[in-house]
């Protein structure tokens, strides 16, 4: 097996990976131990109005959300491609002037129902008082560790929907915030509500830069875009790890084998 030194993209998304799990454990210890304590109904957020300390480290938290959604705003050489191609200056024109290959809209279409699918499940439960806030807090959490999953290990989204090459051609990269935080929209707090209205303003941005430069989206019209100029190679690593994966397979399999 070819080795492929980790990228500093790369490491970026392992680090955000690693915080991000260890923020969703940590709310779900916290809501648990809370709800055993508070006969409320919404123990979690009962917690951070009562508990000054976990008040301020979950500022802490919005904030570093908050900042990562701000500098998406802007150019960066540490993120992925996939979330940079829309600026002018990662444009850099095919040498055949082709048309913008779009991807069909209908793909974005499913990707777009079936979100909101999944989560009007957590609404209606929501609304109709089965879960509570904190649930849904907890959810929104889990979902900002699925994001680095789709990024690092496997896309349900690339590979059963959009059907694109890998997450530099991604049509829907810069819907992850506002998914990411879909299910505290409904939560009337500060600090929800202005995580999902950045989210939504960056996915705005996106869209509205979709449907007036497409061509910087596509990978015919785009050079930055081909494989020869990836700097980040995150889709090596999946590949990486799918071949580790099915080796081990392999070897438990001749094992099995053996013992019969």
């Amino acid at each position: 097996m070819k080795k492929t030194n980790i990228s500093k993209t790369t490491t970026y998304h392992y680090v955000k990976f690693a915080w991000r799990l260890l923020l969703f454990l940590s709310v779900l210890i916290i809501y648990v131990i809370n709800k055993v304590k508070y006969s409320d109904i919404d123990p979690l957020l009962q917690e951070l109005e009562s508990n000054v300390y976990i008040a301020v480290i979950c500022g802490i938290i919005w904030g570093i959300f908050i900042i990562e959604m701000l500098f998406r705003f802007f150019p960066s050489k540490i993120e992925s491609m996939g979330c940079q191609k829309q600026f002018k200056r990662n444009y850099v024109p095919a040498e055949q002037e082709t048309k913008p290959n779009k991807q069909p809209a209908w793909r974005t279409f499913v990707a777009f129902a079936s979100w909101i699918a999944l989560n009007a499940i957590f609404v209606i439960l929501y609304f109709t008082k089965v879960i509570d806030g904190g649930v849904m807090i907890i959810l929104s959490l889990f979902y900002s560790v699925c994001d680095m999953i789709c990024i690092l290990f496997f896309c349900p989204f690339q590979t059963w929907m959009m059907k694109n090459r890998c997450c530099v051609s991604c049509r829907i990269y810069n819907w992850d915030y506002a998914m990411m935080f879909t299910p505290v929209v409904f939560i009337k707090n500060p600090f929800t509500m202005s995580l999902f209205a950045v989210a939504f303003l960056l996915l705005l941005e996106w869209e509205i830069l979709y449907r007036k430069f497409p061509e910087r989206f596509c990978i015919n019209t785009n050079k930055t875009l081909s494989c020869a100029n990836c700097k980040e190679k995150l889709c090596k690593h999946k590949k990486q790890l799918r071949r580790f994966i099915k080796k081990i397979a392999e070897i438990e399999k001749r094992k099995n084998a053996d013992k019969r």
